[in-house]
């Protein structure tokens, strides 16, 4: 009778942009045969047809790709859609088996032999590849809506530097610099001397007209006498100033835009997913789709245990010879845990007027966790996992989240 794995033709893939190479071995660690082909869907059934040429009967192929979300994508769908077993290798992982050798290689056949290698040894272990279009795209989605949010900081930055030349007094102004009243101020008048010779009712019109009616005369004279008290602030070659303030203003308009339409095909996917995170305190839309877009599809995981372990919040064991601890791990999916801390610290925190809690039932485990002799950081990381479970079961069953009332203390 065959060992399980003798059943097995192992294909490690090697993934680039323009081209892949596979290494196909068999459960001796026989090396078979190399396949370079280009990514391409077209180019993906001749590669499946050279892999079966080493089939024999009552065999079956499986695959291990590294990155089955982004060069990998397309090969993954198709080998998932034809039914082939197709395993996700972690890089880290295979990274380390090409160093555990004495000498140590780097080309593409070599570390796509080192994928193939990892699939025979951790067969049983890896987790199966699942791509599926509407997480991807989600994912996608909110890495641009990341990369849009970066370079509005950056543009911000940008004109407030150029402000502080020409407006002194330009924070007084507005509260957001980016604004929709203060970004057309700033087009309109990108430096003091371009005030001069305007009314107050003319400036009182302008800003009712671009804020909808919500500024009044009074900001319109206080913008007026602080740029009297600034003084003359003109300086050869203004006109160049005076276009860099624009250019930053008609960019930051372009992003604003952007940002609008990516949250708006967010909003499209999360309302297909039919997920209700935003039910929970504190989650809002965008947080709902960044934490649906790092966990994907929920069913992988069979358990809040087996998510929690995926936001790296499970401890690692850390011994030898019968000595050492527990140790919180720094591994697991770095984005997810972040997002992670952030809701558990703001579980904790008090509203800024009073003394009372943001969220009562988290802020008493905090404090029972603190009074049981834990760290505020392992306060968190509790609170982190609790939530877990919470998300865990809302992702699963799709259901609201529904506030626990406190059990009512007896009067001392």
């Amino acid at each position: 009778m065959r060992h399980r794995k003798e059943q097995f033709i192992y294909v490690g893939v090697d993934l680039h942009k323009r081209t892949h190479t596979a290494v196909v071995i068999n459960c001796w660690n026989e090396k078979l045969e190399v396949i370079e082909f280009e990514n391409k869907p077209s180019a993906f059934p001749a590669v499946v047809s050279k892999v079966r040429k080493h089939l024999q009967e009552g065999m079956t192929v499986v695959f291990g790709l590294e990155d089955v979300g982004g060069y990998g994508r397309s090969l993954a769908v198709y080998l998932v859609e034809n039914h082939f077993l197709v395993k996700e290798v972690n890089a880290a992982l295979s990274n380390w088996k090409r160093k555990s050798y004495a000498m140590t290689e780097k080309h593409d056949s070599w570390d796509a032999e080192n994928i193939a290698k990892l699939l025979l040894d951790e067969l049983d272990r890896l987790p199966s590849a699942h791509p599926q279009d509407d997480y991807w795209i989600l994912k996608q989605l909110v890495m641009r809506r990341y990369s849009l949010r970066d370079t509005l900081v950056m543009l911000k930055n940008q004109l407030h530097t150029q402000l502080s030349y020409n407006y002194p007094s330009y924070s007084k102004f507005y509260s957001e610099v980016d604004g929709r009243t203060a970004l057309a101020f700033w087009h309109e008048y990108p430096s003091p001397y371009l005030l001069e010779g305007v009314t107050l009712e003319d400036l009182t019109l302008f800003l009712r007209k671009n804020s909808n009616n919500v500024c009044s005369t009074k900001k319109a004279a206080f913008i007026l006498e602080n740029v009297q008290a600034d003084g003359n602030t003109k300086r050869n070659g203004q006109e160049h100033r005076d276009f860099l303030v624009r250019s930053h203003v008609n960019q930051i308009r372009d992003v604003h835009r952007e940002m609008t339409d990516v949250e708006n095909h967010i909003r499209d996917i999360m309302q297909k997913l039919d997920f209700k995170l935003n039910t929970f305190t504190g989650i809002d839309d965008v947080t709902a789709s960044a934490i649906v877009a790092e966990i994907g599809d929920i069913s992988r995981f069979t358990s809040a245990d087996k998510l929690a372990k995926y936001a790296g919040l499970t401890p690692s064991q850390m011994s030898s010879g019968g000595r050492g601890k527990d140790r919180n791990q720094r591994q697991g999916n770095r984005a997810l845990n972040k997002i992670l801390w952030g809701l558990a610290v703001r579980r904790v925190h008090t509203a800024r007027t009073s003394s009372k809690p943001l969220n009562p039932i988290f802020r008493e485990y905090y404090e029972k966790r603190l009074s049981e002799g834990k760290k505020k950081k392992q306060a968190i990381i509790c609170i982190m996992r609790r939530l877990v479970t919470i998300l865990y079961s809302m992702l699963k069953n799709k259901t609201e989240y529904r506030l626990t009332a406190l059990p009512e203390r007896a009067a001392s």
